[in-house]
């Protein structure tokens, strides 16, 4: 078959709305992003400190059809121009992922398109093929708000996992500093901006696991120490000044940039792979991709980043990853139902969230 695919993405995992319209020529060709709408939800949860799941989902509720609408009109297209779509079906906010799934599923019934359940973790992991149009395989650290892990992308539905956070991931670590620190959420913006001004050498804070083989990472005894650190100045000082609030995220973002590089080290030994791509919300954070591009360079294999505003969550990727997995031969119907747990190596043992319900990544 050769032509093009056409799918229309709907992303409302967590905090972000999102429709995109996404084309595919194929056989082979490149992707082309038509339309992408994300509205985030930031203001509604700044004065809280951090996403509440029930305004989420009840922002999604409100905003997924205009987001739809609104892609449709930035691409130019109709549902009669479309081949399919996709939408996020987990891991994330069961409420969110309700909300676009119900919306999907409306969709597909209306028009008789094709219906695809897309993991939100694959369409970050698929992001490099979707911007660059690279091939299999390649070693992706996927790194946001709420997972971190290292994979070996072999193919649309074909993931290994070489090694994931423990505890906390890094972009929820910085979102918690950034609270330590009285500073605005979303707070990794805030704390790489903070951390421009500061001294990373001034605070002698820990690397967790690095004294470890493998290639798993923690985050969470590292805010504690930035905690520690806060706290003593307090105590010394009766307070945080500006240099010292800059300091400590200065040496916060230095620890946690030093062990995803150490880490990128490690997984790179295990699967040696022509290219390192990064992806997710941490990803738009300069230093960390400062140190990555120069673990790449070491290793004489290429380095991908994606745009910033795909680093986030976004409808693009969804739509995407839903053209890869409907050429695979993958169908949905409206019987599909929400994975708030969804990893993407199923057959790798679970480190963090697993019970009941399975493992969260």
């Amino acid at each position: 078959m050769a032509g093009t695919i056409t799918f229309l993405g709907i992303e409302s995992s967590c905090d972000d709305t999102a429709a995109a319209v996404v084309r595919l020529a194929v056989p082979g060709g490149r992707a082309e992003v038509l339309a992408s709408v994300v509205e985030g939800q930031a203001a509604l949860h700044a004065p809280f400190g951090g996403v509440v799941p029930e305004i989420a989902a009840r922002a999604h509720a409100e905003r997924l059809d205009h987001a739809v609408e609104a892609a449709l009109a930035q691409s130019g297209l109709g549902f009669g121009d479309l081949d399919g779509v996709a939408v996020t079906a987990g891991p994330g906010l069961i409420g969110g992922l309700l909300s676009g799934m119900m919306l999907a599923r409306g969709i597909a019934v209306a028009t008789g398109l094709p219906l695809v359940g897309v993991n939100h973790l694959a369409g970050h992991a698929l992001t490099p093929r979707l911007t660059d149009g690279i091939g299999y395989p390649y070693l992706m650290l996927l790194v946001s708000g709420g997972h971190c892990q290292f994979l070996a992308v072999e193919g649309a539905e074909d993931f290994r996992r070489l090694g994931s956070t423990i505890d906390d991931a890094p972009g929820e670590a910085f979102d918690k500093v950034a609270k330590l620190l009285a500073l605005p959420q979303p707070g990794g913006p805030q704390v790489e901006r903070e951390a421009a001004a500061g001294d990373p050498k001034r605070f002698a804070f820990p690397r967790p696991l690095l004294d470890r083989p493998g290639c798993d990472l923690s985050f969470s005894g590292l805010k504690t120490a930035v905690l520690r650190a806060r706290d003593a100045l307090i105590a010394e000082k009766g307070g945080l000044g500006v240099q010292d609030r800059r300091d400590l995220c200065a040496g916060f973002q230095a620890a946690v940039a030093d062990v995803l590089a150490e880490k990128t080290r490690r997984a790179l030994a295990l699967f040696p792979a022509p290219v390192i791509a990064v992806a997710g919300g941490v990803a738009a954070n300069s230093a960390i991709r400062a140190r990555l591009q120069q673990v790449a360079a070491a290793a004489d294999v290429r380095f991908l980043a994606p745009p910033l505003r795909l680093c986030t969550d976004n409808g693009a990727m969804i739509a995407f990853a839903g053209i890869e997995r409907h050429l695979a031969g993958h169908r949905d119907d409206t019987a599909m139902v929400a994975r708030p747990r969804w990893p993407l190596d199923e057959a790798a043992a679970p480190l963090i969230g697993s019970g009941r319900r399975g493992a969260k990544a």
